[in-house]
């Protein structure tokens, strides 16, 4: 099976586009593709079902609802790691960032069409929600950066925002041994230093006890732009792994 790094999941879920502009700032897409797409659950159950790190072998096993993927006593669901911000909350900066791009709406659309193909996403267990609890966690607030610097924080026994709901996550971190192993897993390393010491921030220092969203209209734009140099790479990874070994 061959992967199309390029392959847009927001195609394969229906409605996605369907009035999407009716709020002509923040937009909504009118279906999930992490819970809708075939396309992308195809992906994931074939890209993630392989060795892993402790020496098992995943293979996952395909379903419906809380059984989208599965294996042993795991039920995974698929995420959507990079963010573009679009909540009512944050809607005054959205605002300022529609004023200052020209064609906001492409500009918006592009970053959509590049990060919902697979090197945007990632899967974690349903359990415990990892996915919900970085959306929530005000000092995380949906950033993969900081996300993956609590990981990392994690298999040093270090405290973070997310370390209580990734120690209830233990028995999954187990299966990667280590942060290492979890970033090659996954093949996030142009997250991280080349010797797996340390996160690299899109924006900011990775200080965990601040509100971590972008304060300018020039800091969110740096943002976006991180977010598609990652995607890219990592989906040129995929490729080079999947389908050119």
């Amino acid at each position: 099976m061959n992967i199309d790094v390029t392959f847009d999941f927001t195609t394969d879920t229906p409605k996605y586009w369907d009035n999407f502009w009716n709020d002509r700032i923040l937009g909504g897409g009118g279906a999930d593709p992490d819970a809708v797409s075939k396309t992308l659950q195809k992906y994931h159950q074939y890209l993630w079902s392989k060795s892993l790190p402790n020496g098992e072998n995943m293979s996952l096993s395909s379903g419906k609802g809380s059984n989208y993927l599965t294996w042993e006593n795991f039920r995974f669901g698929s995420d959507s790691i990079l963010a573009s911000f679009r909540y009512v909350r944050y809607r005054k900066m959205m605002e300022a960032v529609a004023s200052a791009v020209p064609n906001y709406k492409e500009y918006i659309e592009e970053f959509i069409h590049r990060t919902y193909t697979i090197g945007g996403s990632i899967i974690f267990p349903k359990q415990n929600s990892i996915n919900r609890a970085r959306g929530v966690n005000p000092f995380i607030k949906d950033r993969w950066d900081l996300t993956l610097e609590c990981i990392r924080k994690y298999y040093k026994n270090e405290h973070s925002p997310l370390y209580e709901t990734l120690i209830m996550n233990k028995e999954f971190f187990d299966l990667f041994v280590d942060f290492k192993g979890y970033v090659d897993f996954f093949f996030l390393h142009d997250c991280v230093s080349e010797d797996y010491q340390s996160v690299i921030f899109w924006i900011g220092d990775g200080d965990l006890s601040k509100n971590p969203m972008p304060k300018t209209v020039d800091e969110y734009l740096l943002w976006i732009e991180k977010q598609l140099e990652f995607v890219t790479k990592r989906n040129k990874r995929i490729d080079m792994a999947v389908n050119q070994k």
